[in-house]
C-alpha cells in the first residue's frame, strides 16, 4: 500500500539561497558585536585584573564555535537547539526553542538600542528610534534572508576593517605594565566571568539558518548536507572574534590607570573610546576624534546587522516549530518571497512590545543572558547524550565538558538575575500555551504511560494498522496434513478475494547428489498424502468460490523450498501451521516455522496458525 501523504508542514521547503558568505555575514552581525561590549563589561567587573577573564571568554567562544560546526553538520534542516533536542524529547526541544526565542527577542531590542546610541540618539528618544529600526529590518526580511544577508556583508566588512585599524594603532603601545592580579575570591571572579560570556547567541543563530543554507556539492533536498557551508561561515568569524576580542582587551588594559574612570564610563562604546584614544596618541587628537566618529558609525551599522540576524533566526525557530506541529500550523504560511509571514510579524512585534515596556538600556541588558545560555546548554547536552549521532569520542567529550560549564553558568544567571528568570518564564508560559493549542487543533494529547506501552506505539502505527484487504492478492498455505490452518487459509482467501496456493512439500531425509534422476517432474497425483490434501482443498475452494492452485515439491529442506516458492510466486501472505514435529526431531533437524520466519523477505507477511 502506498505510504500516507506527508503532513502539510513537512511538504513545504523553504528556498535554500544563503551561501557561506551571507551566512558568515549574518553570524558576524550578532557574534561580531560582542567585541563592542564584552571587553567593557570585563573592565567594569574586574578592571585591570580582567585580562584572564577576557582570555577565558575567548577560549570558550572558540570551543563553542567548534561544537556548533559539528551540530550544523548533523542537523542540516535548521532549528539549532530544537533539532538537536527533538531527538531526545519533543518537550525538551520546545523548551530550548522557546529559550532561544526569548534570547532573540532581547537581542533584537538590545542591539537596536545600542545601534541608535552609537548613531548619537539620546536616551530619551532611543526606544522610539529602536522600534523604527526593528521595522526597517522587518521590511528587509520580507524579501527573504538572502537580500538581508547581502546587506549584512556590506555592514560586516567595514567593521572588520575598523577592528584591524584600532589594533594596528594600539600595537606599538601594548604593554603588561598595568595588568593586575585577581583581587576577589573565586566566587566573585566566576560571577564576573558569567557576566562577560553572554554574547554567544550568534552561533546558535547560524545553526538555525542551516535550513536555508545552500547545500554542499552532491547533496539533495531529500538528503541535505551543509557541513562545508557551515564550516566556511563559522571558522573565519570565530577567528576574527576570538583574536579581535583578545587583542582589543589587551589594548584596553594597556591604557594607563589614570584613565580608569573614562574606561568605566565608556563600557557601552568601548571601541569608540579605544579608537579615539589610540588615534590621538599615535596620530593627532583631531585624527583620534574623527576615527572615534567613524568607528561609532561603523559599529552602529554592525549592531543594526545584529538586529537583522536576530530577526532572521527568530523567524527560523518559530517556522521550524510550526512545521513540526509545536506551534499553530498557520505559522508555516509563506509569502511570495518564501518567508513565513506570521513568524515575521512576531519577530518584529514582540521586540517592539518589549521596548515599549522597558525604558532603560540596563533593563534590556538584564534580560539578555538566560535565554541564549539556556538554549546553547540544551543544544550541547542533547547532542552529547544522543547515541544515534556518529560523533567521535573527542567530539563527544569536549561537547560534554562545554555543556557542564554552560549549565553552571545558567544556574548562576538564574540565581543572580531574577528579572531575566521572570522574563524567560513568561516566554515559556506563552509558548507552552500556543503549543497546547496547536496540539489540540491537531488532535494530539500528551499522556503519561509506562515505558513498555510507549515502546509499543511507534510513529508508523497508524499505517501498519490500515486495512490491507485488496483484491488480487496471493496467499500461500504450507500444508502438512489436513489441519485447521487449511480452513483458516480458505477463510482469508474468501475474505480478501485472493488466489490461494496450497503448497505440499514432500520432505526426504536423504539427498543423493550423484543418484539417478527420475524421469519427468514429480506430480501430486502420485503422492497419496498430497493427493488427499489437495483434492480436499480443491473441492472446498470450489464450493466457496475461491481460486485455488496446487503447488507440489520434493525437497530435502522444506523451509528452503517454502521460502523459494513464496518469493518466486510473489505471494503477499504465507500461512503455516504450528510445528508438528516431535521434540527429538525438532532438536535434530530444527523447526520449519522458525527457519522460515528467520529468512522470509520483509514484503511477505507470515501468519503462524495454531
Amino acid at each position: 500500500m502506498a505510504d500516507p501523504a506527508p503532513r502539510n508542514g513537512s511538504a513545504i521547503h523553504r528556498p535554500r539561497n544563503v551561501d557561506w558568505k551571507r551566512a558568515a555575514a549574518l553570524l558576524y552581525g550578532d557574534w561580531g558585536t560582542s567585541k563592542a561590549y564584552v571587553i567593557g563589561l570585563a573592565f567594569v567587573a574586574a578592571a585591570y585584573s580582567s585580562f584572564p577573564i577576557i582570555l577565558a571568554v575567548c577560549v570558550l567562544t572558540a570551543i563553542v564555535g567548534y561544537n556548533y560546526i559539528i551540530i550544523c553538520a548533523h542537523f542540516p534542516d535548521g532549528g539549532g537547539v530544537y533539532s538537536a533536542a527533538r531527538q531526545q524529547s519533543r518537550f525538551l526541544a520546545s523548551t530550548g526553542a522557546l529559550l532561544l526565542v526569548a534570547n532573540f527577542v532581547v537581542t533584537a531590542a538590545l542591539s537596536g538600542w545600542a545601534a541608535v546610541s552609537y548613531f548619537g540618539v539620546t536616551t530619551e528618544n532611543a526606544p522610539l528610534a529602536t522600534m523604527a529600526l526593528v521595522l526597517v529590518v522587518g521590511v528587509m526580511n520580507y524579501f527573504g534572508p538572502r537580500h538581508s544577508g547581502s546587506a549584512s556583508i556590506w555592514l560586516a566588512i567595514p567593521a572588520v576593517v575598523m577592528v584591524v585599524v584600532i589594533i594596528a594603532l594600539a600595537v606599538p603601545h601594548l604593554t603588561t605594565a598595568y595588568l593586575e592580579p585577581r583581587h576577589d575570591d573565586l566566587a566573585h571572579t566566576w560571577i564576573a566571568f558569567v557576566g562577560v560570556i553572554l554574547a554567544l547567541s550568534g552561533v546558535e543563530a547560524v545553526a538555525n539558518i542551516t535550513g536555508v543554507m545552500k547545500l554542499d556539492p552532491g547533496a539533495t533536498p531529500e538528503k541535505p548536507k551543509v557541513q562545508q557551508t557551515a564550516t566556511r561561515a563559522i571558522v573565519p568569524v570565530a577567528i576574527e572574534v576570538v583574536l579581535g576580542t583578545a587583542l582589543l582587551g589587551w589594548a584596553m588594559l594597556s591604557i594607563p590607570t589614570g584613565f580608569s574612570a573614562e574606561l568605566s564610563t565608556h563600557k557601552e562604546d568601548m571601541l569608540r573610546f579605544l579608537a579615539q584614544y589610540y588615534g590621538s596618541v599615535t596620530i593627532t587628537p583631531a585624527a583620534g576624534t574623527v576615527l572615534g566618529i567613524v568607528v561609532g558609525a561603523v559599529f552602529g551599522l554592525l549592531l543594526f546587522s545584529a538586529v537583522n540576524t536576530a530577526v532572521v533566526a527568530l523567524i527560523g525557530v518559530i517556522y521550524m516549530m510550526a512545521q513540526d506541529g509545536e506551534m499553530p500550523r498557520q505559522f508555516t504560511r509563506l509569502n511570495r518571497h518564501g518567508v513565513p509571514w506570521i513568524p515575521l510579524l512576531v519577530a518584529i512585534g514582540v521586540p517592539i512590545l518589549v521596548l515599549s515596556v522597558t525604558k532603560e538600556f540596563e533593563g534590556l541588558a538584564g534580560l539578555y543572558a538566560i535565554g541564549v545560555v539556556g538554549a546553547i546548554t540544551v543544544n550541547l547536552g542533547a547532542t552529547t547524550f544522543n547515541r544515534h549521532l556518529d560523533l567521535r569520542l573527542h567530539q563527544r567529550v569536549l561537547m560534554g565538558l562545554t555543556f557542564v560549564v554552560l549549565f553552571a553558568v545558567e544556574l548562576t544567571i538564574a540565581r543572580t538575575k531574577p528579572d531575566a528568570f521572570f522574563f524567560a518564564a513568561c516566554v515559556l508560559g506563552v509558548g507552552y500555551a500556543l503549543r497546547a493549542y496547536s496540539h489540540k487543533l491537531s488532535g494530539l494529547k500528551t499522556l503519561t504511560v509506562s515505558r513498555g506501552v510507549a515502546e509499543m506505539v511507534t510513529p508508523d502505527l497508524a499505517r501498519t494498522m490500515e486495512s490491507r484487504l485488496e483484491e488480487g492478492q496471493k496467499i500461500m498455505v504450507a500444508a502438512r496434513g489436513i489441519t485447521p490452518v487449511l480452513s483458516f487459509a480458505l477463510d482469508e482467501a474468501e475474505l480478501r478475494k485472493a488466489t490461494l496456493y496450497v503448497l505440499y512439500v514432500k520432505e526426504i531425509a536423504v539427498f543423493l547428489a550423484a543418484g539417478p534422476r527420475l524421469p519427468g517432474r514429480p506430480r501430486w497425483q502420485d503422492d497419496p498424502e498430497a493427493q488427499a490434501i489437495i483434492s480436499f482443498m480443491m473441492k472446498r475452494a470450489e464450493e466457496r468460490g475461491v481460486s485455488m492452485l496446487p503447488v507440489y515439491a520434493v525437497s530435502e529442506d522444506a523451509a528452503a523450498t517454502i521460502l523459494d516458492l513464496s518469493a518466486t510466486m510473489g505471494v503477499d501472505y504465507l500461512l503455516i501451521g504450528a510445528s508438528q514435529r516431535s521434540t527429538m526431531a525438532h532438536l535434530l533437524r530444527g523447526s520449519v516455522v522458525t527457519n522460515v520466519a528467520a529468512q522470509l523477505p520483509e514484503d511477505i507477511h507470515l501468519v503462524i496458525y495454531g
